[in-house]
């Protein structure tokens, strides 16, 4: 394993644990000195992670934020305005999934986070690569979303509503 590829690896583990992870039990796991591990931890930190040292370890401070899955519809042509009215009220978009009664649930990661990365997107719909997923379930389909509240959640979920997107 090369350092970089273990620096990601240490990365991962720090944001799926709820608990400071040790110097000791890093090494051991990537089977490495303790000292090879502070020195990853430095690097991180260089590439602006924000890691915190406490007595019983490292620990990824992470903003906190909060998800909901949202069953939506819409026409194709109204993908745009969807997707803006998400990013527009805070919210970042992590996937896009739906249930085929055949194949069963079929998910994209998508992660957009701005009306640039909307626009990135309808590029590569209309440049014809793909179709979007949501036209093999009638328009039908759900979207994973991240925000920094449930108050802001709720207000994506309010703009959706209003706007006839949302499904009930």
């Amino acid at each position: 394993m090369t350092s970089e590829i273990r620096r990601k690896e240490i990365l991962k583990c720090m944001n799926n644990c709820s608990h400071p992870l040790s110097g000791t039990e890093l090494a051991n796991q990537f089977q490495v000195s303790r000292q090879v591990i502070v020195q990853d931890i430095a690097l991180l930190r260089a590439a602006s992670h924000d890691i915190i040292s406490t007595n019983r370890g490292y620990l990824l401070n992470a903003p906190s934020l909060t998800q909901r899955v949202f069953k939506v519809r819409h026409t194709t042509n109204q993908i745009q305005d969807e997707l803006y009215s998400i990013v527009d009220s805070g919210g970042n978009i992590k996937d896009v999934f739906v249930n085929h009664k055949v194949y069963g649930q079929l998910r994209a990661d998508l992660s957009i986070h701005s009306r640039r990365d909307v626009d990135d997107f309808m590029d590569d719909i209309r440049s014809g690569k793909s179709s979007p997923l949501s036209t093999v379930t009638a328009g039908y389909h759900y979207h994973t979303v991240e925000a920094e509240s449930e108050n802001a959640l709720d207000y994506i979920e309010n703009t959706l509503l209003k706007k006839g997107y949302l499904v009930i």
